[in-house]
């Protein structure tokens, strides 16, 4: 099947079918986040960075990076974030903005290959964004909307991934390089929202062979004790096929629905990752204290 191969200088992360879901670490983002925001367009980076090593340590295989400021030099900002990003973790990174500009100078100043968040169904989009993509040898998210906007109906967003998957090739791009946001609605908002995407992404492995990814805390918008609703909506879309998510790593409920997604979908050989994370610390110390006691003396 399908992997998506994305790198930084040093590391390589692959999204695949039957591989570890990745988890995209979300939090390098100032929308909403008015602190972040001010402190960015004032040249502070200091919160970006600690961001980026938290989520890493949480266990993040990616980070998103935006700097989508209103009324500040978005593309200034964004490749500043990105170096700054690449200096501290190894990790690959989503180069997110909806701006050409700022696109094209996070892509100048990235090294290896990165993941460009993101290009729509709409024509001139894609025809200002996949030849970008192309030329920097990247992978981009298709997100399953166009100019008539998000549709309720999944067959019609379905016909818009497939048109962002076809015309990326006509650019020289393989759906290898394409993963496919099917787009997440809040489930308070509209009840049917999970089913939807977990049927569609199905069609989108089965029927393209692409992989997938999403804004995953979208879901949960509005809903009081939100981070279980979560991490059990990411669990049963891994079990529909779903293989990364733009979400944070720092909830607990989260990270460790994830993580038992992957022993339950067999993503995790033998439970290594499981037995890794949630071990008991303790047991081996005292194995070792009963191992001395026991031992006989010289």
């Amino acid at each position: 099947m399908t992997d998506t191969v994305l790198s930084s200088a040093s590391k390589e992360v692959a999204i695949g079918f039957g591989r570890p879901f990745v988890m995209i670490g979300e939090r390098i983002n100032p929308t909403g986040r008015n602190l972040l925001a001010e402190e960015m367009k004032n040249g502070d980076f200091s919160r970006v960075e600690s961001d980026a090593i938290a989520q890493v340590k949480a266990g993040a295989q990616m980070l998103d990076v935006n700097a989508g400021i209103p009324l500040a030099d978005e593309p200034a900002l964004l490749a500043q974030a990105i170096r700054l990003v690449q200096s501290v973790t190894d990790v690959p990174l989503a180069i997110d903005s909806s701006i050409i500009e700022a696109l094209e100078a996070g892509l100048a100043a990235y090294e290896g290959k990165p993941l460009v968040n993101s290009v729509t169904g709409e024509e001139e989009v894609m025809e200002r964004v996949l030849p970008l993509v192309a030329r920097h040898g990247a992978a981009v998210v298709a997100i399953s909307n166009d100019d008539t906007g998000i549709s309720e109906d999944p067959d019609v967003r379905f016909s818009v991934a497939k048109r962002i998957v076809e015309r990326a090739a006509d650019h020289g791009i393989p759906a290898a390089d394409v993963v496919v946001d099917p787009l997440v609605m809040p489930i308070g908002a509209m009840g049917t929202a999970g089913q939807q995407v977990f049927a569609l992404v199905r069609r989108l492995r089965e029927e393209l062979g692409v992989n997938t990814t999403c804004g995953a805390s979208n879901v949960s918008f509005g809903l009081p004790n939100r981070h279980h609703v979560t991490g059990t909506f990411l669990a049963m879309a891994i079990g529909a096929g779903m293989t990364s998510a733009i979400m944070s790593p720092l909830h607990d409920e989260v990270r460790t629905a994830i993580q038992a997604a992957d022993v339950l979908a067999g993503h995790d050989t033998d439970c290594a990752a499981w037995i890794r994370a949630h071990r008991d610390p303790t047991i081996g110390a005292d194995r070792e204290r009963r191992g001395r006691r026991h031992r006989p003396q010289a």
